[in-house]
């Protein structure tokens, strides 16, 4: 079955949506809580090691109601179905959507063109597993018989943000190897990872799907360049490995057909960290760990499968994300992680999410004349506190966040744990509260200072309590933000899965590229091409 293709604004729930709005947009949670002492309990969402908390967003029970019927008006659990059973629901590029099949436990039965897909996945899984321990082993070296000390990654996009977030997460978790991770085709950046490498110690993972992305092969010659000032070109097979569909082109560039990993059509690449592009993350982290967050994944793919709606943790994600961002015209979302570790979880979130949802035409062909897609910022709390707090507290943005914390630390001080947790817990306490007049009079403040100590409170914030972070609950964590992101384009009748909005751009990259090499500038408009000249003048 293809998607349902509903408009969501032709909905009966949704119009009662925009009644119900009028009544309620300025409804203050503080009141709600006062109103309802079973509110905290009602509005919580306990499982697994997860304890989501969303009773501090201006909802009451009829929001949430509303907000259901919206999910059943729009067909939401057939398009789950869909999404699960491998049906092409990428249709403009006739691609299923099978991420969720890279996962799921060998016994499955996920078909594609009427194949059961899970005998080759397991067998690149095995392939992954086999590779990563006899590099960390140190069984397998360099061409001076050296073991190997450092990985390189060398990817864009989904074959980099994924691996690089994980492996940063789970730094706790590393072993013995030295992780890069090389991406922007900026020059500088791929010489500052080169000053630190040994080319006798040091393993490449090439990560294209089609092997002609231009930063990527641009990265990638500039490091075998590198490579071959001391090692011959008969060596190249034991240094890079690659994760792609070309395999001729892959081989062209030196690999061995025995160390090129295949990816499949059905995987975009912004969830592709659970394919071989996440051989980077098996190799820092060691394969039982790489694993563990697949199987965390999985426990999140069943739940979101088949929990209710109304306990279904990125269902209700995505329903109040689409109450502020199509009612209360809220344009943004932050994502505040109390976890240094997760220090690059917005970055990633925000190719998964705008990239995903970022659209403005409609299932229909038809241009929409309503919302969709969030702007995703965010960044690591208590750090975040001492910068952008101030705009969310007392600014006139309405700025819906997500708490994301972890009960117990990792390496056991509970000193400093207690320190961050008390922020965590302080900060939607405050958002939810405030601080109105007399309080700030009550605290003897000066008169003339007390309209600018005062913090209107009534911001929301959602809070996902996690005891510890493991492998398993970032697999959760992930997982949940994807079936999100699913839910919400599906919510806006948009295709979430293609990505045409990249390629404007690269395209006229290319044709201005040739025009560097030509010396001879034509058909820009009068502000690119004098851009285009002084940067001729500059650099010639």
């Amino acid at each position: 079955m293809a998607l349902p293709k509903i408009n969501p604004t032709t909905t009966e729930a949704w119009k009662n949506l925009e009644k119900h709005y009028k009544k309620v947009q300025d409804v203050e949670m503080k009141n709600l809580f006062a109103q309802d002492e079973k509110r905290a309990d009602k509005f919580t969402i306990s499982w697994e090691d997860f304890y989501v908390d969303f009773s501090k967003n201006r909802i009451t029970d009829e929001t949430f109601k509303l907000l259901l019927k919206l999910a059943d008006e729009v067909q939401l659990k057939e398009a789950m179905q869909a999404y699960f059973s491998g049906e092409v629901i990428n249709e403009t590029e006739k691609r299923e959507v099978l991420h969720t099949a890279l996962r799921a436990p060998k016994d499955a039965n996920i078909k594609v063109d009427g194949v059961n897909v899970m005998p080759e996945i397991f067998s690149v899984k095995q392939k992954i597993k086999d590779f990563s321990e006899t590099i960390i082993s140190g069984n397998k070296k360099g061409y001076t018989n050296k073991a190997f000390t450092d990985i390189v990654n060398i990817g864009i996009g989904g074959s980099d943000l994924g691996p690089a977030m994980v492996v940063d997460a789970l730094q706790f978790y590393k072993n013995h190897l030295t992780t890069h991770f090389v991406s922007n085709v900026d020059g500088d950046h791929v010489n500052e990872v080169i000053k630190t490498l040994n080319p006798e110690t040091t393993l490449f993972v090439i990560v294209s799907k089609t092997f002609t992305t231009q930063e990527t092969l641009s990265n990638a010659t500039t490091l075998k360049d590198w490579f071959l000032k001391s090692a011959k070109q008969e060596d190249i097979a034991k240094h890079f490995v690659a994760v792609s569909t070309n395999i001729e082109k892959v081989k062209g560039f030196g690999v061995d057909e025995n160390n090129i990993f295949p990816m499949w059509n059905w995987v975009g690449g912004r969830f592709s960290l659970w394919s071989a592009v996440g051989l980077t993350i098996s190799l820092s982290v060691g394969n039982e760990n790489f694993e563990k967050l697949l199987l965390g994944a999985n426990k999140m793919d069943t739940h979101f499968k088949n929990e209710d709606f109304k306990t279904n943790i990125p269902v209700v994600l995505a329903l109040i994300s689409i109450w502020y961002n199509n009612f209360f015209n809220a344009e943004s979302e932050a994502v505040i992680p109390y976890s240094q570790y997760l220090n690059q979880f917005a970055t990633y979130l925000q190719q998964g999410i705008m990239e995903s949802n970022g659209k403005s035409v409609d299932r229909n062909g038809d241009v929409v004349d309503y919302q969709t897609g969030t702007i995703i910022w965010g960044e690591p709390g208590t750090n975040s506190q001492h910068a952008f707090f101030q705009l969310i507290h007392q600014g006139t943005k309405l700025i819906p966040a997500d708490f994301i914390g972890f009960a117990k630390s990792l390496y056991g001080n509970k000193d400093h744990q207690d320190k961050l947790m008390s922020n965590f817990f302080a900060q939607t306490e405050a958002l939810l509260n405030g601080k109105d007049k007399s309080e700030v009079i009550a605290e003897g403040t000066e008169k003339t200072l007390i309209p600018f100590k005062v913090f209107p409170g009534n911001k929301p914030t959602n809070t996902i309590f996690i005891d510890k972070l493991t492998p398993g609950s970032l697999g959760k964590l992930i997982a949940m933000y994807e079936h999100k992101i699913f839910v919400q384009g599906i919510i806006w009748n948009i295709f979430s899965y293609d990505q045409f909005g990249v390629e404007l751009g690269k395209q006229l990259a290319g044709k201005i590229l040739k025009e560097f090499k030509n010396d001879d500038f034509a058909n820009h408009d009068a502000s690119t091409l004098n851009l285009l000249n002084h940067y001729k003048k500059l650099t010639n």
